[in-house]
């Protein structure tokens, strides 16, 4: 077994894992999973530049982040670094800020290399099932992008496009630094537009329509997978291979665009961070279930985070 710690740094989170990997196998093991939200992408969409106090915010993750991984006696370290720092014309102030607090420097990588260690996260457990039907689409929705990735034991067709629970938000929602509470009719009509536009850019090269099973990750889809079930905490292993119809997560869609700050904050399951843009991200869900026609979506709390881990076993 080596001992592996895998970093995922997205627009709103950054999250670690530290597992014991086999490296015949590539089964993980987990020893430590934790996530902050850091909101790295703040007004990156406007700005095109990663603000100062983003960026000490995600530090001090990484200040934490590098404390476990001594304490847990990683081997090996992987930091990857997703859509935020990718738009970013600041970025090397990022990268050198974690190269000095992990010693390791931070991947930029693209969105073709996300879409391939998401599936890889997201799949490595599916294969076998007969309930689950290949080839599978794997859709992750992130803070800043949303991948789409069509593939059965390996990948088929990928592609990143902008659309996120972050950047929707603040694209269409946030006016003069206050939050529209809640959206208005033509704001929803605007966000449903620009997920339009970029589930036609995704289709030139991903074919949606071939997947036979839906596969969603990432904070929005396990928080709406979260009010599905019923939970009064947030429980992964509940998540982790759940199955939502369509009709529920309209119905969740359709109250989380209709409900004040307030109203979404006292959900049990609802991560603070997650308050403001989760409305956005359920919509971009429902939009692409509507799109291909899915009956249901399987909820995977192994992602991108695990594909990093993967990679390094």
């Amino acid at each position: 077994m080596t001992r592996v710690a895998a970093i995922d740094c997205g627009t709103n989170s950054i999250r670690l894992l530290i597992a014991d990997a086999d490296p015949a196998t590539g089964e993980l093991v987990d020893i430590d999973r934790r996530m902050q939200i850091v909101r790295l992408g703040q007004d990156v969409d406007r700005t095109g530049r990663l603000a100062p106090e983003a960026l000490e915010r995600t530090f001090a993750a990484c200040r934490e982040y590098a404390r476990a991984i001594k304490a847990h006696g990683a081997e090996k370290v992987r930091f990857v670094a997703t859509s935020a720092s990718r738009d970013a014309e600041n970025r090397d102030d990022f990268v050198r800020g974690v190269l000095d607090i992990l010693g390791v420097e931070p991947e930029v990588i693209t969105g073709d290399q996300e879409a391939e260690l998401s599936f890889t996260g997201a799949t490595k457990e599916l294969t076998g099932r007969a309930d689950l039907p290949k080839p599978y689409l794997v859709v992750d929705i992130g803070g800043g992008s949303t991948e789409f990735v069509v593939g059965d034991d390996r990948v088929r067709a990928a592609r990143s496009v902008d659309i996120g629970c972050v950047r929707m938000t603040e694209r269409h929602l946030v006016h003069d630094g206050v939050t529209s509470d809640p959206p208005t009719l033509g704001q929803i009509t605007a966000i449903r537009a620009d997920i339009k536009a970029a589930l036609d850019r995704a289709e030139e090269l991903v074919p949606l329509g071939d997947a036979r099973t839906l596969v969603g990750l990432a904070g929005s889809v396990t928080t709406v997978a979260a009010i599905a079930l019923g939970l009064d905490t947030y429980d992964p292993s509940a998540i982790h291979h759940s199955r939502i119809s369509y009709e529920r997560v309209k119905e969740i869609t359709g109250m989380l665009l209709t409900s004040t700050h307030a109203e979404r904050a006292a959900i049990p399951v609802m991560h603070p961070g997650r308050v403001d843009v989760i409305a956005s991200g359920a919509l971009v869900l429902l939009a692409i279930m509507e799109r291909v026609g899915a009956g249901e979506v399987v909820v995977s709390e192994h992602d991108i985070l695990d594909g990093i881990g993967w990679s390094i076993a």
